[in-house]
């Protein structure tokens, strides 16, 4: 078995902090399904994002629940979430914060660091393309280094910090695509679709009527901590190692040897896909129980995990083909 260093080494006391995460997950699940409407592969997804302390990017039209998804999460785990509407002219101090000079009664001025809306738990930054590449660099820095830097000032965000952001796939004008390097920090791409008719019938219901249902907290952010430890300890066997490799590095122009990559892909994922897939199939798996994770979690998690880590030459765009398509044949040998 490949396992992480500090491996569970008292099975049982393991096996137990498993079951009980794996219920307080499933009541999660179930305080989110009251309020989102047949959206559980998008739920799921998220959750495991929030389990491998990852940030996500949702791509969909407006009015699925996303914003309300976010909320939603933010309550069910007593977090503080606040969100940030992405515009051409939002600057980054509009979301980092800035430093303001104040003077006090006897005349003395100093600088007081006044903390933007990125100093939440779960920021929600709706739109991100259509925010200036600065704002967006600025964003994208508070990710990666869980800090930033005001006046010369390093200021620590809290813990723990996430960011799911929103694009809208059919709207592009005055818009700033995210670079690929700056893609490739989100944890996964969740796309979201409208729910099917029975779960749209009770959304009309639930939320057209007099009372409405809220959700309620279910975990704490000291337990969502502890759980993304828990994630890490997961022990993760040579096969599916195997298999995130060959996964990975098959879809790569360089090093495949499937023709519609070789023809289709301008280029592919790099070691974050495998290290996102790593720690998603272990994540995956303690959301299902299991103490250990399968090629199955590889296989469900490739799409979320590799779509925005892949590109299509031009001629492969123009005619019709997607990155879906060659998602779907690079997972056929492990089905």
């Amino acid at each position: 078995m490949a396992s992480p260093p500090d491996a569970p080494a008292d099975t049982a006391a393991f096996t137990r902090e498993v079951e009980a995460l794996g219920e307080r997950l499933k009541a999660a699940r179930q305080a989110v399904a009251r309020v989102i409407f047949g959206q559980e592969a998008v739920v799921d997804q998220t959750l495991i994002t929030l389990l491998c302390s990852g940030h996500g990017l949702f791509i969909g039209v407006p009015g699925l629940a996303k914003t309300r998804l976010v909320h939603t999460l933010g309550t069910v785990f007593d977090m503080d979430d606040r969100r940030v509407q992405c515009t051409p002219d939002l600057m980054p101090a509009d979301i980092l914060g800035s430093e303001v000079l104040e003077e006090d009664e006897h005349g003395h001025r100093s600088f007081r660091f006044v903390p933007g809306p990125v100093f939440a738990q779960l920021l929600m930054a709706d739109e991100i393309n259509r925010a200036s590449p600065r704002t967006q660099s600025a964003l994208l820095q508070a990710m990666q280094e869980h800090s930033v830097t005001v006046g010369g000032h390093a200021h620590p965000l809290p813990e723990p910090f996430h960011v799911l952001a929103t694009q809208n796939p059919l709207e592009q004008e005055g818009t700033y695509p995210l670079p690929e390097a700056q893609l490739d920090r989100f944890f996964m791409e969740i796309d979201v679709g409208y729910p099917d008719r029975e779960a749209e019938r009770r959304m009309l219901l639930a939320t057209t009527g007099p009372d409405e249902e809220a959700p309620e907290p279910v975990m704490t952010p000291t337990q969502l901590i502890q759980a993304q430890r828990l994630v890490r300890r997961v022990p993760v066997g040579d096969q599916v190692v195997r298999a995130i490799l060959d996964l990975v590095r098959a879809g790569r122009p360089e090093t495949t040897e499937l023709e519609i990559v070789r023809e289709q892909v301008a280029w592919g994922p790099g070691p974050r896909a495998s290290q996102a897939l790593m720690l998603g199939v272990r994540a995956r798996a303690l959301m299902e129980g299991r103490a250990a994770p399968s090629i199955d979690d590889v296989v469900a998690l490739a799409p979320p995990v590799l779509r925005h880590r892949m590109a299509l030459t031009f001629a492969a765009r123009a005619e019709g083909g997607s990155v879906d398509d060659v998602i779907a044949a690079l997972t056929q040998p492990l089905q």
